[in-house]
């Protein structure tokens, strides 16, 4: 049976710091609420912004105009300012080899279609699973499982490959084996608790797969 390889994006194929900070950045500045530091809003990324917000402590009446704020900037510069990570898209041509490819992030699908396009992979997956797409984002087993019914794949030999604690317990809640990369923003002591393979880049995880 033909494998199921499900991609996170942010600190797993792709390094969008720049833009993600910034966006962030842009929305403080609006709202005239203290900018926190830039090592605590990388902490929090792989939530949904709303939760990131909230967690930055911005009051719950005011996080839907930061999410705004963020939302109109980061489109602005997005593609000028993201990038794949090192042996990123090595992965993923490899991983296309022998496995139907998805990804599974906590971005739109909207802005992740148009940036995977722009880094020249988009072609080598069949779904593209983003915030918009369900009800309940990462850790709640939803967007794996709307991918894995989209690409009309089974639990059986599926995988996710991600960055954080939010994507290894998604895919343990789904139901599949979770890969994990230290590539990103989760910490490896971290993601020691939630996921038994631990690799430094999607290439390496990608080559373990294929060998099971």
């Amino acid at each position: 049976m033909k494998k199921t390889i499900l991609f996170d994006l942010d600190g797993t194929l792709i390094d969008s710091t720049e833009s993600i900070l910034d966006g962030f950045r842009t929305a403080f500045k609006q709202q005239n609420e203290i900018y926190p530091d830039d090592e605590k809003i990388k902490s929090f990324i792989g939530y949904p912004l709303e939760i990131m917000f909230s967690k930055l402590g911005v009051k719950d009446e005011l996080v839907d105009e930061f999410v705004k704020a963020y939302k109109s900037r980061y489109k602005s510069t997005f593609l000028d300012t993201t990038t794949l990570l090192p042996s990123a898209k090595e992965a993923v041509k490899e991983a296309y080899e022998f496995a139907d490819l998805g990804v599974v992030t906590t971005k739109t699908s909207k802005y992740s279609v148009v940036l995977l396009e722009d880094l020249g992979i988009l072609q080598y997956f069949s779904a593209v699973i983003g915030r918009d797409d369900v009800s309940n984002a990462k850790p709640h087993p939803e967007p794996i499982l709307k991918a894995l019914s989209v690409m009309k794949k089974s639990f059986e030999h599926s995988y996710m490959v991600g960055d954080t604690k939010l994507d290894a317990i998604c895919a343990t809640k789904a139901g599949i084996n979770s890969v994990c990369v230290t590539c990103g923003y989760g910490k490896k002591n971290e993601l020691e608790q939630h996921c038994k393979n631990i690799f430094k880049t999607p290439l390496e995880a990608v080559n373990f797969i294929k060998n099971l």
